[in-house]
């Protein structure tokens, strides 16, 4: 069975492996941990913890337990309770990590629980928070910070040395297909790639490196950008050359939201096909977008069958 290891964090990661985990493929996703906003900034203040939102997010939607179980994990407690805002499956983790000291002792049992399917792992077990560096020099302190920041964001580093997951480094070493998942390339993508030796081990990797190129643009983070363009950011620090294959989406934007994304200041990312084809990365596009609960997502389905495809393509 082909190994794929998935870095990110957030929604675009966990809306990946929804649809990924139907394929016969070795999953291990890599999941960033130093977000700071609501319940889970509430948990990392209270009990010195590094993130564990994002971490359960991903657990639930690798999960291959009934629709019962899955709504009791993702349940959130009333804003108005003393256990305000917090959903079940952040408490469980919080608990665990209380009880057995760290990501990898706790991470085995609830992936138990809810019967995962493949690996998930911290990047890294350090309780370190994200700073971002503006053009003018200041430092931003914070991941929800950093997403609400005026000023643009140009650098990223981590509030202190960070080490990286050892099993992190192992598992890309046995990857045949490395990819860097949709979501924000500021707080979901790059926080895994500015740990320097999850960098180098990446370069080192014989696996091919895959992209799965966001749908819209983000005010203040990729506006303007074009599919070449988020390629280019990633490589900054990855090293020119490193993706392999992009996927992206080439359908239009719904007209039930394309009002709204314009008042956001969102618009849709173009395939500029010269652009790729003179930084020789091959491109598999498709009707991609669909509109769940207002949001724009990946159809998750679609893209892990054309992740699968290529994978199989090359065997």
């Amino acid at each position: 069975m082909k190994k794929v290891l998935i870095f990110g964090g957030g929604t675009g990661l966990s809306q990946l492996l929804k649809g990924l985990k139907e394929f016969p493929v070795d999953i291990t996703a890599v999941v960033s941990v130093s977000d700071n906003g609501r319940s889970t900034g509430k948990l990392r203040e209270e009990f010195s913890i590094p993130a564990v939102g994002d971490i359960t997010k991903v657990l639930v939607a690798m999960s291959t337990e009934t629709n019962d179980v899955i709504k009791l994990f993702n349940y959130r407690f009333d804003e108005n309770s003393s256990l305000s805002n917090h959903s079940i499956k952040n408490l469980i983790m919080t608990a665990l990590l209380e009880m057995k000291g760290d990501f990898n002792h706790s991470l085995p049992v609830l992936c138990s629980l809810l019967d995962v399917k493949g690996k998930v792992l911290p990047v890294t077990e350090d309780n370190v928070d994200l700073v971002g560096i503006t053009k003018s020099g200041k430092e931003v302190i914070g991941e929800e910070q950093i997403t609400e920041s005026k000023s643009k964001i140009v650098d990223l580093k981590y509030s202190d040395k960070v080490k990286p997951n050892p099993k992190v480094l192992d598992e890309i070493k046995k990857a045949d297909l490395i990819i860097f998942s949709s979501g924000s390339l500021l707080t979901s993508i790059m926080p895994n790639l500015i740990i320097p030796e999850v960098c180098e081990a990446i370069n080192k990797s014989a696996a091919k490196k895959m992209y799965i190129c966001n749908m819209i643009t983000q005010p203040g983070e990729t506006d303007k950008f074009k599919v070449s363009d988020h390629i280019k950011y990633l490589e900054n620090h990855l090293g020119k050359g490193t993706i392999d294959v992009v996927i992206a989406n080439n359908s239009e934007m719904p007209k039930t939201i394309a009002s709204l994304a314009k008042k956001e200041h969102k618009e849709l990312v173009s395939i500029d096909q010269k652009e790729l084809d003179k930084m020789n990365i091959e491109v598999i596009s498709d009707k991609l977008l669909k509109v769940e609960s207002g949001y724009i997502r990946h159809n998750s389905l679609k893209t892990s069958y054309l992740i699968f495809s290529y994978l199989m393509d090359r065997e």
